[in-house]
């Protein structure tokens, strides 16, 4: 681990400050995913700011229904929200089949938003990878490649973004609230990430030393009719191969609105909106949900180890949306 120095900070500007101006300066809270890259040389900041004070720790109810979630909620915190599991059942249960129990006591809202990827290579410096040193290469391309993505990638990075938190979200049309030099701003969670393309080394819209406060859920009547789908190698404590977070508007058996977003497919949380369109005003059901599959698929690009994944995918979302449909809204 190279050397930093830390600072703690007392107050949302002395965040800021701290950062601004200084390339080499990170923030940290839950450090889940931070400390691990710093261990192995992958991230090397010259200066904490240990955000862990700050104030943004409730969740709260907005006019007309929606819900503001605090950027330094801890994720067992929200798994566990009376509001969440009521309103938002697939955030719950997203979070919940997410690390162990004593990850989610540490991790943040804010910082599962910033999660990076598991891709072997990204996190061995010894083998290139252009994440980690642009116009290096990818040795996933030609490498081991079972738990790559299959959707958004590039010639440049295949690595698969690895929260469950996040496909969730992206079901839930959530609005991430950001502060920075320029002051605050709002973003919806689908236009946050970016796909690789020729620049896989950036990975969202954040300028340098934004920082995230808060996450907005709008208020949706029906995401109480909503689930998540994960499978993995085992059953607790692995990443997703694939996942689905759903949710279901259905009216007298026709289905009037959907969510449909993906994990552990995508080189982001992936929203599957053809797959949507796709539900809206049938019947609900298998054919339904397997022409909402199918769609969702689309277009999927696949290596010599993670083919399968087309498959499984399909299958975890008709196993979602079949979940979600026995549920009341």
């Amino acid at each position: 681990m190279h050397p930093f120095s830390y600072r703690q900070a007392s107050d949302e500007q002395s965040a800021l400050s701290g950062v601004s101006g200084q390339p080499g300066a990170a923030y940290l809270a839950g450090g889940t995913t931070l400390i691990d890259l710093m261990k192995l040389d992958v991230q090397k900041p010259s200066q904490l700011i240990d955000i862990t004070p700050l104030p943004w720790t409730k969740i709260t109810e907005l006019p007309g229904g929606g819900v503001s979630i605090g950027a330094m909620v801890r994720n067992s915190d929200l798994a566990h929200s009376e509001i969440i599991m009521t309103r938002y059942p697939v955030l719950s249960e997203a979070l919940l089949s997410g690390a162990s129990p004593q990850l989610r006591k540490m991790a943040t809202t804010g910082g599962n938003l910033l999660q990076r990827t598991r891709c072997y290579y990204f996190r061995d410096i010894t083998t290139p990878c252009n994440k980690r040193e642009p116009g290096s290469g990818c040795s996933a391309m030609d490498g081991y490649n079972r738990i790559h993505a299959i959707l958004g990638t590039s010639k440049h990075c295949i690595a698969t973004h690895p929260s469950d938190m996040c496909v969730a979200l992206t079901a839930l049309d959530a609005t991430i609230v950001t502060r920075g030099a320029k002051g605050e701003r709002r973003i919806p969670i689908n236009e946050f990430y970016f796909t690789p393309g020729d620049h896989p080394e950036r990975e969202n819209v954040l300028e340098p030393g934004e920082l995230i406060t808060a996450v907005e859920l709008p208020a949706m009547p029906f995401t109480g009719r909503s689930h998540y789908r994960k499978v993995r190698d085992r059953a607790s404590y692995a990443f997703a191969l694939s996942s689905a977070a759903v949710a279901l508007d259905i009216q007298g058996g026709v289905i009037k609105d959907a969510r449909i977003a993906m994990g552990g497919v995508g080189t982001k949380p992936w929203r599957a909106l053809d797959a949507e369109k796709a539900l809206i005003g049938k019947t609900a059901g298998p054919d339904a949900y397997k022409a909402a599959a199918e769609a969702a698929l689309h277009g999927a690009k696949t290596h010599k180890d993670n083919a399968f994944k087309v498959e499984l995918a399909k299958r975890t979302v008709i196993r979602a949306l079949t979940m979600a449909a026995q549920k009341t809204a």
